[in-house]
């Protein structure tokens, strides 16, 4: 991925904050590039901070191979952790911390730290990505190691235009060893109004690693094997008098689950309980679910824009609402509590079940900005608005049909609470200004204060609502709700130098917050059960909003860095330093969260080179290098693998000579080890891309993991480690995919 200067011809991206669209200012700088680095328009050579650009050309280039979205990101985003190959996005973070996606300006993020965003539009309705490194006191609560916005193809002006993609991709293990994808699109417009309408759909069969073996499917935070998906979505561009401009978009996206094919657990979980005989697993047919993975989001949002308003200034509204609902895999578990006899002795209950969360979401946003260039100082300052909502139960199996089936066939017989739920109310004032000190040198400041109202129901552990339906005890005490506020200010300050029409560099400090996950915090407690089955579960001792208030976490990030286009080379580098004094720490036989007192920091160097030989031949590579540490005890130590990111080296090289045109790309993800003696293995994978243009339409072709290489994934590694204390870690080893081959052809007419 070559570095996206002004020289590129692109249209321009609008705020990011707005989703404002392309077609509201192409036409005020049609050759110069535009990333969404602050509130309004701004060049990319204006920023006082690490941006990038995936080009819609880049990202065809490795969809037409068949690369799986996630896998794009992690090849051509320095910054961004390999991407996995489930459906989680999990530990997929920007230099080492949390990330806000959008999808033209809407956050896909939520305060319930689910991680699933990527799992939310096909690569065929995207335009392009653009990327902001490091924390951000621009875009508020969520963005604490970046921004990744995901802008979506849009109508042209002229007659009905159609495009139809059609493309497979296999490793040739069995006959169900096979990817489908299939897209469809028209787009028409005139000088008043355009719009594109466009539906995709993928379907994936079985995988299989280097070995020839099925890869274990995903029973932790869900798979994408025997998975379809679709995605739809539309948007009508209005062009008004005055300058006015009006965007409307609507996006339905759903993935989940297709198949009769799951992973056999053993005669009573024999193969999957820890001590256990792991030989018993296996893929096996025979799976039957009342409830199954899924993902499915809609969302519909506006933008207007709307010039010389109120003294000459320009102004931006957005508004979005967005529904989510996430089924996850049925999993295996087991409810410890303790009971007081006549004799006023204890003992422990123990009740073996089999259960899967189902979680929505209910979001809406409004988001205004006026903006005012007086010549050397450009200002704009506006409000945030946002409402979520959330809940989560917790569907109950057959528990004695789901062991003796080895986890296949799981019927429901009650549903429960799974997490406490919870509204958060979020209000946001905020300026930026941009100070043009001197042709070459200029300043960027900019100011957050942002308020947010958490509301908690009340909530029975979801243990001891288990305990209930299994007819341990009758009744049981709820751990109070209540309601906590967050006031924060965040702040950014950053200069630019032009050394020269090529060349920039730059000093920038940020600030960003994150709040953690309110459900994984609140509703746990410890509780008693007095009268036996038929008495009461007695709470002895919970975490509520008024005796342990969750906290946020505010990062603070320092970087400098350097860009530069001269002839065939260019490229792009900062080094960062970002730091916090608070810790997430996951509870490892819940795996709920702790908020704790401790200093952390992440730093290290990000960067991108390439150098264009001629019109033929392109090198390049990008680069991570990071560390991630936690203070104990005044010293510094490394930071935990299952959230620290490894470090990530990408090379490649392109050739095109007419209508032909071939990529070779590697990615090498570092091993990783902490201070408690745990490590990540380091893995190198390399694909072959290529495309040929036909006199009607383009074929394009690819072999990924081109060495047939075998490797545990990242996410399959750090799974062994979160879940040791539930089950084997044979059920949950993940191995990368195999060689497999992709081919796709393309139509415009």
């Amino acid at each position: 991925m070559s570095l996206p200067l002004a020289s590129r011809p692109l249209s321009i991206a609008l705020a990011l904050a707005f989703g404002t669209l392309p077609a509201l200012a192409a036409e005020q700088a049609v050759d110069t590039l535009l990333v969404t680095g602050a509130r309004t328009p701004t060049k990319i050579t204006d920023l006082p901070r690490t941006a990038w650009v995936i080009t819609g050309e880049e990202l065809a280039e490795q969809v037409g191979a068949g690369v799986p979205f996630k896998e794009i990101l992690g090849q051509l985003v320095p910054s961004l952790d390999a991407g996995p190959q489930g459906r989680t996005n999990y530990g997929q973070n920007l230099r080492g911390r949390g990330v806000q996606v959008m999808i033209d300006g809407v956050s896909l993020n939520s305060s319930r730290g689910v991680s699933r965003q990527f799992d939310s539009i096909d690569p065929y309705n995207i335009e392009r990505i653009e990327v902001l490194a490091g924390a951000s006191a621009v875009y508020g609560g969520g963005a604490t190691g970046g921004v990744v916005n995901i802008v979506t193809k849009r109508g042209q002006k002229g007659g009905a235009q159609f495009n139809s993609e059609v493309g497979l991709r296999s490793g040739f293990q069995s006959g169900e060893d096979l990817d489908w994808r299939a897209a469809q699109s028209i787009s028409a417009g005139n000088d008043t109004v355009s719009g594109r309408l466009a539906a995709a759909w993928q379907g994936t069969g079985a995988a299989y690693d280097a070995h020839g073996k099925q890869v274990t499917p995903d029973i932790t935070q869900t798979d994408l094997q025997y998975n379809r998906s679709v995605d739809v979505l539309g948007n009508l561009d209005f062009r008004l008098a005055a300058g006015q401009r009006l965007n409307l978009s609507a996006q339905y996206y759903d993935s989940g689950f297709d198949g009769s094919k799951a992973l056999y657990l053993g005669p009573n979980l024999s193969g999957a309980l820890a001590g256990g005989n792991p030989a018993l697993l296996e893929v096996r047919d025979g799976f039957q679910s009342d409830v199954t993975p899924s993902t499915r989001r809609a969302t519909g949002s506006f933008d207007y824009f709307r010039p010389q308003v109120i003294g000459g200034q320009d102004f931006y509204l957005q508004g979005s609402v967005r529904t989510e609902k996430l089924d996850f895999y049925p999993f295996p578990g087991t409810a410890s509590g303790t009971a007081q006899n006549a004799n006023n002795t204890t003992s422990a209950v123990r009740v073996p079940y089999y259960s899967t969360s189902r979680q929505n979401t209910r979001a809406h946003a409004f988001k205004a900005v006026l903006a005012k260039d007086f010549g050397a100082v450009k200002l704009n300052y506006g409000v945030d608005i946002d409402n979520e909502v959330f809940e989560a139960n917790q569907v109950l199996f057959n528990t004695a049909q789901g062991y003796a089936s080895g986890g296949l066939v799981l019927r429901q017989t009650a549903e429960v609470g799974r997490y406490p739920g919870f509204e958060v109310d979020g209000r946001s004032l905020f300026a930026e200004a941009d100070w043009k000190l001197s042709e070459a040198w200029s300043l960027r400041a900019g100011l957050r204060n942002q308020w947010m109202d958490v509301a908690v129901g009340d909530f029975v552990a979801s243990t001891q609502q288990v305990m209930l339906a299994n007819g341990r005890g009758r009744t049981a005490d709820a751990i109070k709700g209540g309601q906590n506020d967050y006031t924060v200010s965040l702040f950014n300050l950053g200069t630019v130098w032009r050394v020269s029409d090529a060349s920039q560099a730059w000093l920038n400090y940020s600030e960003g917050f994150e709040l953690p996950d309110p459900a994984k915090y609140y509703g746990q407690g410890s509780y008693r059960l007095v009268g036996g089955n038929t008495g009461h579960w007695t709470l002895l001792n919970g975490i509520s909003v008024a005796s342990q208030p969750l906290a946020g976490i505010k990062t603070r990030q320092v970087e400098s860095g350097w860009r530069s286009r001269s002839g065939g080379l260019s490229g792009q580098a900062a080094a960062f330093y970002s730091w916090s004094d608070k810790a997430i720490q996951y509870v490892s036989s819940t795996l709920a969260i702790n908020v704790i007192e401790q200093d952390v920091r992440n730093y290290g160097l990000e960067g991108e080179l390439s150098y264009r030989f001629a019109d033929d031949w392109q090198l390049g590579g990008n680069l991570l290098a990071i560390k991630s540490e936690n203070k104990v005890a005044g010293e510094w130590k490394k930071q935990t693998v299952t959230s620290a990111s490894p470090s990530k080296l990408t090379a490649y090289g392109s050739w095109q000579n007419g209508a032909l045109s071939l990529r070779l790309q590697a990615v090498r993800s570092f091993a990783l080890s902490d201070s408690d003696g745990k490590r990540l293995d380091d893995y190198t994978v390399a694909d072959l891309l290529g495309s040929y243009a036909l006199t009607r339409g383009k074929l394009s072709f690819g072999v990924q993991n081109l060495f047939d290489r075998q490797y545990d994934t990242i996410w399959g590694q750090r799974a062994k480690l979160f879940y040791s204390s539930l089950v084997a870690p044979a059920t949950v080893d993940f191995k990368g995919r195999g060689r497999t081959v992709g081919l796709a052809y393309s139509v415009d007419y």
